[in-house]
């Protein structure tokens, strides 16, 4: 009876060892930097897109951070909308300089 019980005490054991082996030739990810994690945040991006249309159609800077749930995210949205908005106010702002010293 001995025999029957370590059967798949033997057969855990050698996958844990194929499986440790099989991960073993794999790379590693290489590390974004701080501008890649940004692009690949939804709510990053979602608040760039809705401060730069905040910023072109004359709003105020008002984020809607109850579009999502967690902190986490609710910040990356304030971030990113403070962005935007701030750009596509720069953006507008050389415009008008530029058509000012034309």
């Amino acid at each position: 009876m001995k025999k029957l019980s370590s059967y798949p005490f033997v057969i855990v054991l050698s996958l844990g060892a194929a499986a440790l082996l099989a991960k073993s030739g794999q790379t590693p990810a290489p590390v974004q930097g701080s501008q890649a994690q940004l692009a690949a945040d939804g709510a990053f991006r979602d608040g760039l897109y809705q401060g730069r249309l905040a910023a072109e159609s004359g709003q105020p800077m008002r984020p809607s951070i109850g579009r999502w749930s967690t902190a986490q995210d609710r910040s990356m949205f304030s971030a990113g909308y403070r962005r935007g908005y701030d750009e596509s106010n720069r953006a507008a702002a050389d415009a008008d300089l530029a058509q000012s010293t034309d």
